[in-house]
């Protein structure tokens, strides 16, 4: 058999780099949405304040407003009450010495004053309010500017739209957000054995489920899934599909028929329509994942065991759909310690399916789930993280450090 003219058997570090090559002229395009529409979007540009935040001084309390050098030293002193003022007025009343406005939260500071003292530690008397020593100058008041100043860098391109990053937006006057276009992704589910759940179960067909999952992985990654296929482990089906799949998509995953069975005829398919970038990286589970380009789609072919499709999916798929979004902060890096030992008798780097607590030191521990077979779901399923353990630990003791994948 003669030598592939694409990289195989290649470490996770080594396919991560390719991944990332080959997306970098796959940046998706830009486009305005209202901001009630970029949930869970990527901005595309940066995002600089067009004015303050708080764009005024304003009180941070419900209280009256004074001059903080009026405040007495020791004993008390009383404040004749100069007017009201409330959040959303047009002016307020100039506080002069030993004056005092009564002010709600969030209403604009009065002219003079710089200090706002609750109304829980005020006596009121008619017109005058009273105030006892031991107050702060400048206490509970928010200064314009003080949250993001105007020209600030209030949001960075790649960021992904969340609520908080939506409130900023609203809050510095946004009424629409541009962001990168949606990945355009299909999905093909291989196998003569599946069937559609709901459908009772013949001797040897198992429901799918790989394509149900990966479904929700993707829109969960902020993709649109445009089309879902369930494909016999038939040559000519399969063309049609991947053909079919590459004229409406910027991607195409597929689950199932990539490693070297019988029936596993997307790699020859893939070499022969299109492209292969790598086939087969050194990681468990998901050693047979394959990853090419089919015209303008890129393609990832995921091992058809569900354990193997959900993680290469996470290391692979989630990284090039953040990669094509230009997102900054896909994968937050988490460490925890592994509560007990563990021992790999392999040189690949493995994924172990955990699951996370913390103690009552704030240490997180990572403990791996009883069932790590690439066919079990449950494993899956009662889990929070993978532990990654590098291709060449072979054993990590109880207490030790790994980094954790989403």
């Amino acid at each position: 058999m003669s030598k592939p003219d694409y990289p195989t058997r290649i470490g996770l570090e080594q396919a991560l780099g390719i991944v990332a090559a080959r997306c970098a002229p796959h940046r998706l395009p830009a486009e305005a949405v209202s901001l009630p529409d970029a949930q869970d979007r990527v901005l595309a540009e940066d995002l600089r304040a067009a004015h303050d935040l708080p764009p005024f001084a304003n009180s941070a309390m419900d209280g009256f407003a004074l001059r903080g050098t009026d405040l007495p030293q020791e004993g008390e002193r009383a404040f004749a009450l100069a007017g009201d003022v409330f959040a959303g007025a047009a002016s307020t009343p100039a506080v002069g010495e030993n004056e005092c406005a009564r002010i709600t939260t969030g209403a604009p500071m009065p002219d003079g004053a710089d200090t706002v003292v609750i109304r829980e530690n005020v006596r009121v008397d008619g017109q005058r309010v009273v105030v006892r020593a031991g107050e702060k100058p400048g206490a509970n008041v928010r200064m314009a500017g003080e949250d993001f100043a105007r020209g600030d860098l209030a949001l960075a391109a790649g960021t992904r739209l969340r609520p908080p990053q939506l409130a900023v937006l609203a809050a510095l006057g946004c009424a629409d957000a541009l962001v990168r276009r949606k990945p355009r992704v299909a999905v093909i589910a291989t196998g003569d054995e599946l069937v559609p759940a709901g459908q009772p179960l013949g001797f040897g067909q198992i429901h799918e489920s790989n394509g149900v999952m990966l479904v929700a992985l993707l829109r969960d990654a902020g993709a649109e899934v445009v089309a879902v296929q369930r494909v016999r482990d038939e040559p000519a089906a399969l063309r049609a599909a991947l053909l079919d799949a590459a004229s409406q998509a910027d991607m195409i995953v597929s689950s199932g028929g990539v490693s070297v069975g019988e029936a596993d005829h997307l790699p020859a398919l893939l070499a022969e329509l299109g492209e292969i970038h790598f086939h087969k990286a050194r990681v468990k589970p998901g050693m047979p994942v394959l990853f090419g380009q089919l015209g303008a789609s890129l393609y990832f072919g995921l091992p058809g065991n569900p354990v193997s499709s959900a993680v290469t999916f996470r290391v692979f798929v989630r990284f090039a759909l953040a990669s094509m979004l230009g997102e900054t902060r896909a994968h937050a890096v988490r460490r925890a310690r592994l509560s007990e030992t563990v021992r790999k008798g392999h040189a690949r780097a493995e994924l172990l399916r955990c699951a996370l607590a913390t103690d009552s030191e704030g240490v997180l521990w990572a403990t791996p789930h009883a069932r790590q077979g690439s066919g079990m779901l449950r494993g899956l399923a009662e889990s929070d993280a993978l532990a990654l353990l590098p291709e060449e630990c072979m054993e990590l003791e109880r207490g030790e450090g790994v980094t954790l994948w989403p």
